[in-house]
């Protein structure tokens, strides 16, 4: 591939191997020692990949990932006895692993893979040279080495001049590239998430034309690049590539169908650039944050991937929901509950974890819940000018036990969802919240909600009833659940009175009486 910048514009080697003794001083004295050893043993050896790249970038590798001559077996000889541990769990794709120390090193033979383009499965070939391991690599920024022991900078395929001008470029053509590997594709987005970088013109044109070659593509692959993409410091740009290459409408269709039609006599927010913008704004607030009317500072620390996933996908039931109404404007009723089915259902085709699913499904059905705080819109105030929240403590009880242990992030997706233009009604907005979490850190103050039971418990309900455990108790238990949270702290004697009030309305005490 040409360089896109001009020869006077890249780094001399000198000054690369100034660059990389500096940034590699804490290994490299370990880097050298292998080295020789595989030299002395007649093999070749060199750095690779992504610790290579860094390097210029100031980012640091925690692993160190190299490549080889030698075959496994002669890879497992030479590092076994040199070694703290090995393993050998990537053995058939010519892989060896060793820890020296703190630093974990992967030592993989010279590969020239052949890919069957229908399974996408690498029929496995071990290569003899180290320009021919690279050029299968994913872009040039990844396609540079240091050859061991003697730190010697090997750049065939022009990845230093793609690095300095932060541009992702295939080492060979892209179609070939994409082709091979379709999730490399993903990687193009994630490192522009990650790095900041823009994927060339024909990189990118390949990426559109081959889009729906990313289902032969396993769910757990695409799941970890996500993810991934997703914890980056800018996942806007990589969510944007995907949706704009056509990429995302076969692994996350619902952001791309967020693109809702806005026409002057319908009017609604963009609701795909507002989720964007809500991603960015949860992003700003990860970390601590001071809430008045508590001692210690409220922590979700960043980056949640919980928060991300709900600021992504809070509004993905709005284009099932969207109704035309006839004055003109446009409502998406209980597009919360209907996004809650599908963030379950698209997290669980992409292989989430049960517990991210539940999170991420919660906080989307809770997301709308604050919007009845104070009234549609923006809150009322009274004579003297506060918030008038029109929620009594039963209400701010409800909302505090409904969110339970998701309610630090659901107050920030609550106030990253406000991205109105008009700096008053944001403002008023603002207010409001700040009024309703000085309301929640006073009642949780007075009442420990973690731990929060009815005032009888299921053996006192059963006594004070006669009857035995089963299903009735159970509606029982939760009546006197929802009469705690409703009225506060009681005692018993007042919970027993509610409870028998309730108990002569049902139809197993008239059952039991006669």
């Amino acid at each position: 591939m040409p360089s896109s910048l001009p020869p006077e514009s890249r780094p001399s080697d000198g000054e690369f191997q100034r660059r990389a003794a500096r940034n590699l001083a804490p290994v490299l004295p370990l880097l050298q020692e292998l080295g020789g050893m595989f030299a002395a043993a007649g093999h070749e050896l060199a750095l690779v990949g992504g610790p290579v790249r860094d390097l210029f970038l100031g980012r640091s590798s925690h692993d160190l990932d190299l490549t080889t001559s030698a075959r496994p077996d002669q890879i497992e000889a030479l590092l076994k006895p040199w070694a703290d541990a090995t393993w050998d769990i990537g053995r058939d794709f010519g892989t060896i692993g060793a820890r020296k120390g703190d630093a974990i090193v992967e030592v993989t033979t010279y590969r020239a893979d052949a890919y069957d383009r229908q399974t996408r499965k690498p029929v496995v070939s071990f290569g003899d040279s180290l320009t021919e391991d690279l050029v299968r690599r994913d872009f040039t920024v990844n396609a540079m080495a240091l050859r061991l022991p003697g730190v010697e900078f090997v750049d065939p395929y022009d990845g230093l001049a793609a690095l300095a001008a932060r541009m992702l470029v295939t080492p060979s053509a892209p179609e070939v590239s994409f082709g091979d590997d379709p999730l490399r594709m993903m990687r193009a987005a994630r490192f522009a998430a990650q790095l900041g970088f823009t994927v060339d013109p024909q990189a990118q044109a390949a990426m559109t034309e081959l889009a729906g070659s990313i289902e032969m593509i396993s769910a757990e692959r695409v799941h970890d690049e996500l993810v991934k993409l997703l914890l980056a410091p800018d996942p806007r740009a990589g969510l944007t590539l995907l949706v704009d290459t056509g990429i995302a409408d076969h692994v996350l269709p619902e952001l791309p169908a967020l693109r809702l039609e806005v026409d002057e006599h319908h009017r609604h927010k963009d609701v795909y650039q507002h989720s964007l913008t809500v991603l960015e704004q949860a992003m700003a607030l990860e970390g601590d944050r001071v809430v008045p009317g508590l001692a210690e500072p409220e922590l979700v620390p960043g980056p949640d991937l919980v928060l991300r996933l709900a600021a992504l996908l809070h509004d993905i039931g709005k284009p099932a929901t969207r109704r035309f109404e006839s004055g003109g404007g446009v409502s998406f009723h209980h597009h919360e509950m209907v996004g809650a089915k599908l963030v379950r259902k698209r997290l669980r085709a992409l292989r989430f974890d049960k517990e991210t699913i539940k999170q991420v499904s919660r906080l989307t059905e809770l997301h709308l819940r604050f919007h009845g705080y104070g009234g549609p819109g923006v809150p009322s105030r009274d004579a003297s000018g506060e918030v008038d929240s029109q929620w009594t403590d039963s209400a701010v009880r409800r909302y505090i036990t409904d969110a339970g242990p998701l309610l630090s992030r659901l107050h920030l997706l609550t106030r990253s969802d406000c991205t109105t233009r008009n700096r008053r009604k944001a403002a008023a907005l603002a207010a409001a919240y700040d009024s309703l979490e000085v309301r929640i850190a006073a009642l949780r103050e007075q009442e420990e909600f973690d731990a929060i039971r009815p005032e009888l418990n299921g053996n006192q309900i059963a006594e004070t009833l006669g009857i035995p455990p089963g299903p009735v108790l159970g509606r029982a238990y939760k009546h006197l659940l929802a009469f705690r949270l409703d009225q506060g702290p009681v005692g018993e004697a007042a919970a027993r009175e509610e409870l028998l009030r309730w108990w002569a309305g049902q139809p197993e005490a008239d059952a039991s009486s006669s």
